[in-house]
């Protein structure tokens, strides 16, 4: 596991799921962290009582409000003195619809916890990482952004192919500040987003169609996190790295 000793790092939707794995990897690894919630104050306040606030910090933040990221972002460099690493990871499919019975703002929605998120994320850490001439910034795409998703998600996968091009945009643009930006891309991870809105039928199906037929976790996602925001990456910048144990190859 890298070594983050020293480094500080800010995680939207941190609180459960994906996030959290993120969240725990990073705090194993010697980092400080500080993590954005809406609805999951109980999970919040768990994670800090494992770890202590001298290591985790708990924000409630909208990560699609603006107001409510540059507050998480000052937050944050409050209690810790800085930003190095920044990981996009709220989101989320909100409902199922197919394009037909799509009202505009289920789009508008999706784009807004999937996409717009990420992009506030990134501006308001770019200041202090620009000046500081480094840092690290991985955003959550999803393997629906390479084949489409499942029925009705075609908002969601749009949203996410969209996170997936901004990554190789903004790459280009703070690469030469020092600043590399990365994406991840699950596919099927056991968390409570799949507890909701797939079937036990479709995750089988699933499973059966998977290279290592198995389901991923959370701590698969956040070890290719925590390898993109290290010294090991040094050399890596405007990728995708998918992680669904090799549905995506087919």
């Amino acid at each position: 596991m890298p070594d983050f000793a020293g480094k500080t790092v800010l995680v939207t939707g941190g609180a459960s799921g994906i996030g959290r794995g993120i969240v725990e990897a990073f705090v194993e690894a010697g980092a400080r962290v500080a993590f954005t919630y809406v609805s999951s104050g109980d999970a919040a306040a768990e994670l800090v009582g494992i770890h202590g606030a001298a290591r985790v910090l708990a924000v409630p933040a909208d990560a699609t409000d603006e107001t409510a990221v540059a507050d998480a972002v000052t937050r944050t460099n409050a209690a810790f003195g800085r930003i190095d690493i920044a990981v996009a990871n709220a989101g989320g499919l909100l409902k199922r619809s197919k394009v037909i019975d799509c009202p505009i703002s289920l789009w508008n929605d999706a784009l807004a916890v999937n996409l717009t998120s990420a992009f506030l994320l990134a501006r308001a850490v770019l200041p202090q990482m620009t000046e500081a001439k480094s840092g690290a910034i991985v955003l959550m795409s999803s393997l629906a952004a390479h084949d489409g998703g499942g029925m009705g998600a075609s908002h969601y996968a749009a949203s996410k192919g969209g996170v997936t091009t901004f990554v190789r945009a903004l790459a280009k643009e703070v690469g030469p500040d020092g600043i590399r930006v990365n994406g991840v891309a699950p596919g099927l991870i056991g968390t409570q987003f799949h507890d909701r809105f797939s079937t036990p039928e479709g995750r089988k199906a699933t499973v059966d169609r998977t290279p290592v037929r198995r389901e991923g976790t959370p701590a698969d996602v956040a070890g290719a996190v925590l390898y993109l925001a290290s010294p090991a990456a040094g050399f890596i910048a405007g990728e995708i790295m998918e992680i669904n144990g090799g549905l995506g190859a087919f």
